[in-house]
């Protein structure tokens, strides 16, 4: 009995001791976590940084033979951010540099487009609707149908060759025989009253411009009458 006794009072100590190491190693692996993870966190804020004043390459650069590759550029970025990184760590900031870099240019796109339709388109004027009219008609498009809007515009217009070129009054001329009814009617008292009016102011002070404008008038008159 007395032996058994001094076996387990002389034990007890190693268990003791047993213990206190496993405590230390546990402290010493809480110690090596918390370096680790302080690392990983200076090495993220290094990434971010150097992320945000790394600047973009110019916008000729992609597809030019003097751009450097995209891997070789985000292979400098990361040794200048830190030398001593291992070759691990320098790929993976890599690619996270090249993730930022995809990033802002994607940004970048999407408000240059957003800034392109935004832009309204520029509208078209009556005297440029109306002549696409005319020459629809006469090349017998498809899709060309009446509107009295054009026709209006044209009849209105048609005696000033700044409105209504000379290269399109011929085919005016072609485009009015078709008149009918109503429309050939007052189109001719019209033409009627404003030859009148133009051989009186004439007859006063010859102008070239009303010289112009008389001779579309007979034309007019001639094919109408």
């Amino acid at each position: 009995m007395l032996s058994t006794r001094n076996f387990m009072s002389s034990s007890q100590p190693l268990c003791e001791i047993g213990s206190s190491v496993r405590k230390k190693e546990e402290k010493q692996m809480a110690k090596q976590k918390r370096k680790v993870t302080e690392v990983t966190g200076k090495k993220n804020k290094k990434l971010k940084v150097s992320a945000r004043e790394t600047p973009l390459a110019p916008e000729g650069a992609p597809g030019g033979e003097d751009a450097p590759p995209e891997g070789a550029a985000a292979c400098r970025a990361v040794q200048e951010t830190d030398p001593e990184l291992s070759p691990e760590e320098k790929r993976v900031l890599e690619r996270k540099l090249k993730k930022e870099r995809k990033k802002e240019e994607r940004k970048r796109l999407r408000e240059a487009g957003t800034a392109v339709a935004q832009k309204p388109p520029a509208r078209r004027s009556g005297a440029e609707l109306a002549l696409d009219y005319l020459c629809g008609w006469a090349q017998k498009h498809q899709d060309w149908r009446f509107q009295k809007t054009r026709q209006t515009w044209l009849l209105l217009h048609m005696y000033d060759s700044d409105k209504v070129p000379d290269k399109h009054f011929s085919t005016l001329l072609a485009y009015l025989e078709g008149l009918r009814g109503r429309a050939r009617e007052l189109t001719v008292q019209k033409a009627e009253a404003l030859m009148q009016e133009l051989d009186e102011a004439g007859a006063a002070s010859p102008d070239p411009l009303l010289l112009e404008k008389t001779q579309r008038l007979r034309q007019v008159l001639q094919l109408l009458s």
